[in-house]
């Protein structure tokens, strides 16, 4: 097979299964030995920082929610295969009971485009404060103490927090990870 054949399909996915399906389809293809029919399945994800209990967690989010990617020749008996993996739902883009519309180029090089500038992009952190939120303390020398957040400045990554303090309010400059949510 040469790659000029091999064309980028979008198939839907039940949400929250595109990896399962994606490993049922990789499974099905090598049983079925139509590797040479397609050469690459794909779930776009970024990834994602979350702070949880103070620590920082990185997590791997679905770019698309119940979309995969599939570079294929859809020759034969190709199609049916995938629409009858357990998990799909349809290629995208087809009339009842059509062929499946391919990717435009354009739409391909975006999309890997945006899939390699995810991965580089590691710093993403979802920041789950908010002004007006009350926070607990829980690092520092004001360990134990209860605040308001009054600003949540993003490119210093840092939380104004106004605290009582003998009964007087006093701002304190936190990051992140010195405050949880009450």
């Amino acid at each position: 097979m040469t790659d000029s054949v091999m064309k980028w399909y979008v198939v839907r996915a039940i949400g929250g299964q595109e990896n399962k399906v994606k490993s049922y389809i990789e499974t099905e293809i090598s049983r079925l030995g139509l590797s040479d029919f397609v050469s690459q399945v794909l779930v776009p994800k970024e990834k994602v920082i979350q702070i949880r209990n103070g620590k920082k967690i990185n997590k791997e989010k679905v770019y698309f929610p119940g979309y995969i990617m599939v570079e294929a020749n859809l020759a034969g008996e190709v199609p049916h295969v995938i629409k009858s993996i357990t998990g799909v739902i349809g290629f995208l883009g087809e009339t009842k009971g059509g062929e499946p519309v391919p990717m435009r180029k354009s739409e391909v090089n975006r999309m890997l485009g945006k899939v390699d500038e995810l991965a580089i992009q590691d710093e993403n952190v979802a920041i789950p404060f908010t002004s007006g939120e009350i926070v607990k303390v829980v690092d520092g020398p004001f360990n134990g103490f209860e605040g308001t957040i009054e600003k949540v400045n993003e490119e210093k990554r840092k939380l104004e927090v106004m605290v009582k303090i003998f009964g007087r309010k006093t701002p304190l400059e936190l990051s992140y990870m010195q405050v949880d949510k009450i």
